[in-house]
């Protein structure tokens, strides 16, 4: 038997054709749209420039593999799989949907933006894959854009962060063109995991994108804002380094390789001194990030959401609850008899918040020194965050309203992943994501979730996601002082915990 021909939908610039996974019409089939581009490849005379819109194209455009990917050569072994796609055209999107060129459809959008701290990831991760979102009546879209220095670093003359443009331009495509897909643009929700977290924050708090969506899903977010004088420091730097002039001109004279290989040379910190290089890495975050350039971004995220500025999306976010804590694991032999408050101290905690952050962790603080130090890691740079940007939030609704619910402004919704992995100890950053896709079955999810992870687990958190997307409401009590859903957790204790991340408040 023959199998279906690939549907063929018309958008802007022509006519894509993509490729049906199971019967059409069959329940649970879908079909993939794949590396279709919605800029032209930012080479040559485009290279550190905005975003241009693709040429269009005669006759149908098979859309049956993934794109380039702005990400190059093997990553190594990472904890999501992200595979490197080569070629020029690097700026594209994957669409998955159940309903192909169904324009009344009008189903919910989810548009995903990979992680990856801004140097690397992929839009092509198994991962990602839609087709869970497709079973439950949701459009799918993935998006690339520019990484490291071509996407976020500082350039004289050359438009100011250029990654984030090209998320924008991402978005303006998925207004334009989702509909021959069977989505709804007046339905879009954007969602993405630690930088893609940290990057649907910062469109949240970005007034040029307001029109481009309608709700926020942040996994994981790690705020990253650089700002000016750190991102015109750390482009000199790397001028340097290349032996060229900190100019667009001299930048392009660098080749490809070249110049990813000296980004991280000019953005590594120093660790012959551990207590700094330590020290600075949670001070600094990010280097090739978002800037504060007066233009895109005027002020940093947190300041622009306590302003108000994406009040009116329904917002929902959260973090595992180790993050990063498996950083620690190798030392934790040598730090077997270090005192818990010295190795705070030793980390920069003054002696009143060291007392405080222990006593508010006397679970972690069982585990071990390495244990609590990789969890203050994990705070310092992810579950603060939480706490600060959902209070921002709380915090622009009494300024307008003295408490009183203003009737344009939209929920704050938080939760923990407390689930540990059998193979990584850990509620480690990453393990929630194929929860969150319900992809449990993909080959690389045992290596960091087990040969049997809870599908009840899947189901609640995926179907959490749906909810959110299909109704701007995941099911549970908004945030209103700390209120936080627990997936994974202790199952004698409620889902919701009344102040879920009061753990990391004495670092606020």
């Amino acid at each position: 038997m023959s199998k279906p021909a690939g549907p063929v939908v018309r958008i802007g610039p022509g006519e894509v054709r993509g490729f049906w996974r199971g019967e059409p019409g069959a329940p649970g089939a879908s079909a993939a749209f794949l590396g279709i581009p919605f800029a032209r490849a930012p080479i040559g005379e485009l290279r550190f420039g905005a975003p241009v819109p693709p040429e269009p194209w005669d006759g149908v455009r098979d859309a049956l593999e993934y794109g380039a990917t702005a990400q190059r050569g093997d990553t190594g072994i990472t904890l999501i799989p992200e595979p490197s796609v080569p070629g020029d055209g690097t700026l594209n999107v994957n669409v998955f949907t159940p309903r192909p060129g169904e324009r009344d459809a009008a189903l919910p959008v989810l548009v995903y933006i990979h992680g990856g701290g801004y140097v690397a990831g992929s839009p092509a991760s198994p991962w990602y894959d839609g087709r869970a979102f497709n079973r439950d009546g949701i459009v799918t879209v993935t998006v690339s854009y520019r990484l490291g220095f071509d996407g976020f670093g500082h350039i004289a003359g050359a438009p100011s962060n250029r990654g984030v443009r090209d998320q924008l331009a991402a978005l303006e495509w998925v207004q334009a063109n989702i509909a021959a897909f069977g989505g709804d643009p007046g339905r879009v929700t954007i969602a993405g995991q630690s930088a893609g977290g940290d990057a649907v924050l910062t469109l949240l708090g970005m007034p040029a994108a307001q029109h481009l969506f309608h709700a926020v899903w942040a996994l994981s977010p790690a705020l990253g804002d650089v700002t000016a004088e750190r991102a015109r420091t750390l482009s000199a730097k790397l001028a340097n380094l290349a032996g060229v002039p900190p100019t667009r001109e001299g930048f392009a004279s660098v080749p490809e390789d070249r110049l990813h290989a000296l980004q991280d040379a000019a953005a590594a910190h120093d660790f012959q001194n551990p207590r700094s290089g330590v020290r600075s890495v949670l001070a600094d975050g990010l280097a090739w990030a978002p800037a504060i350039d007066g233009d895109l971004l005027a002020q940093p995220t947190l300041e622009s959401i306590r302003a108000g500025v994406g009040a009116d999306k329904p917002l929902v976010l959260g973090t595992t609850d180790d993050e990063f804590t498996m950083i620690m694991d190798r030392a934790k032999g040598r730090m077997r008899f270090v005192p818990a408050s010295p190795a705070l101290r030793w980390l920069g905690l003054s002696r009143e918040v060291r007392r405080a952050y222990l006593a508010a962790n006397p679970a972690q603080r069982r585990k071990g020194t390495a244990a609590l130090v990789g969890r203050l890691v994990s705070d310092r740079v992810f579950r603060t965050g939480v706490v600060r940007v959902a209070e921002a939030r709380a915090d622009d609704l009494d300024r307008r309203g003295s408490g009183a619910l203003d009737p344009a402004a939209a929920p704050t919704w938080a939760y923990r992943f407390a689930w540990p992995s059998p193979t990584r100890t850990w509620a480690l950053h990453c393990l929630d994501v194929p929860f969150w896709f319900d992809c449990l079955d993909e080959p690389h999810v045992a290596a960091i979730a087990g040969d049997d992870p809870p599908r009840a687990l899947a189901a609640a958190l995926h179907g959490a996601a749906a909810a959110f997307i299909r109704e701007a409401d995941p099911g549970w009590t908004s945030w209103s002082g700390g209120r936080t859903r627990i997936f994974g957790g202790d199952p004698t204790k409620p889902e919701v915990d009344p102040d879920g991340y009061a753990s990391v408040r004495p670092l606020l």
